[in-house]
């Protein structure tokens, strides 16, 4: 099956989606962004119709469903005009979730994933740092192994789901002298004993909480650890090619839901007597942009298909990551523009997608880094492997 060529199944699907986010998401959107806080009843919600583990087997409470579901899902959350509460689902199901589904214990996959999948829990993933971003190996926050528990020190930041969320599946320097080898995973429950959490107050993704974490002496069951301890880093490698997919996605999408959002706006304003887009030079931008989200999504659905079949693909998923992200700023920069002064207010929500799309060149790894991946990829001929699950 290809993405172009979706089942009726799929289609079912999408339409009881929107219907669901028009009843239950969309009239609270506003409320969320001003009070910089997701209603956790919302997860729930979700949880009920099967919307927070559609990748998941049934043995956990999910629906086991392909993964077009899935880029049906962040498609449509992704014309919410909220890209924090986007964020905020995409980071739960594709971004922290899948380390428990792979790598976990039987045990934390019945107290964690589970709840997730029901929307009775909200994960999140502890990966960045102060002084460490894309730069994976140079964390710093430590796990001492101490008996049957890891004492962790340290700090990360940038956190979505950091603040409000139950858990996080934090990256940690088990054996420091090792370099990436000495890299584990380490699932943290907020309300440890010795974490402190602080919000921080963003350009855009109003909706979702975003934190610096801080860890003073945590004392972490050894049972929390992910998989094998020292294999963190090849666990987060291999994860983040679902994570600038789903990222892709939404990108697309959102210079979509611009576009539209303008399309409609231009259809009722005038200027010098005439609509606004009758003129030659507001029409051509916007058949402009539409040339460029169409081949954009091309490519993005190329991935899907990959994805769907099992394949494991780096260098497609980083030159997807890396032309839905800059499209998405260009986009909706040039649809704000259409608006004129408008496009400054908050009256229209051209203004909230211009400020939430600008962190898509950033997340997930910046477009520098996709550059540098697609560059050893083609120029170095590195070949990245995926890791399975030991």
């Amino acid at each position: 099956m290809h993405a172009r060529k979706l089942s009726a199944e799929h289609q079912i699907f999408r339409e009881t989606l929107r219907a669901f986010i028009q009843k239950e998401i969309l009239p609270h959107i506003d409320e969320w962004e001003k009070r910089g806080e997701i209603d956790r009843r919302i997860w729930k919600r979700m949880g009920d119709m099967g919307f927070m583990g559609l990748n998941y087997p049934e043995q956990y409470g999910g629906l086991a469903l392909d993964f077009y579901y899935s880029m049906i899902l962040c498609e449509e959350l992704s014309h919410c005009f909220s890209g924090g509460f986007t964020i905020a689902a995409l980071v739960i199901q594709y971004m922290s979730a899948p380390y428990l589904l792979k790598y976990a214990t039987e045990e934390l996959k019945e107290r964690y994933l589970r709840p997730v999948i029901a929307g009775e829990m909200v994960s999140a993933v502890a990966i960045t740092e102060p002084g460490a971003g894309s730069d994976v190996k140079n964390i710093k926050t430590t796990a001492v192994r101490t008996g049957d528990y890891y004492i962790v020190n340290g700090s990360k930041t940038f956190i979505t789901n950091g603040y409000y969320g139950n858990f996080f599946i934090t990256a940690v320097k088990t054996a420091p002298d090792k370099g990436t080898k000495g890299i584990s995973l380490l699932l943290i429950d907020r309300h440890t004993q010795g974490i402190s959490a602080n919000k921080i107050n963003k350009l855009g993704w109003h909706a979702s909480d975003t934190a610096e974490l801080a860890f003073d002496q945590v004392k972490i069951p050894a049972s929390n650890l992910i998989g094998a301890e020292g294999e963190g880093f090849r666990y987060l490698m291999d994860g983040l090619q679902l994570e600038r997919l789903t990222a892709a996605i939404h990108s697309v999408a959102t210079a979509e839901s611009a576009l539209q959002y303008t399309l409609e706006y231009l259809q009722q304003r005038e200027a010098f007597g005439k609509k606004i887009a009758e003129f030659q030079a507001v029409r051509h931008c916007i058949a402009q942009i539409t040339a460029d989200i169409a081949t954009t999504k091309a490519f993005v659905y190329h991935c899907c298909d990959l994805q769907y079949e099992g394949t494991y693909a780096v260098r497609e998923c980083s030159i997807a990551k890396l032309q839905a992200s800059e499209l998405a700023v260009q986009a909706v920069g040039q649809c704000l523009q259409l608006f004129g002064g408008y496009g400054f207010t908050e009256d229209y929500k051209i203004a909230r997608l211009y400020r939430d799309v600008r962190v898509g060149t950033i997340i997930g790894g910046t477009s520098e880094i996709m550059l540098e991946i697609i560059a050893k990829m083609s120029i170095d001929h590195i070949n990245y492997q995926s890791q399975k699950p030991a």
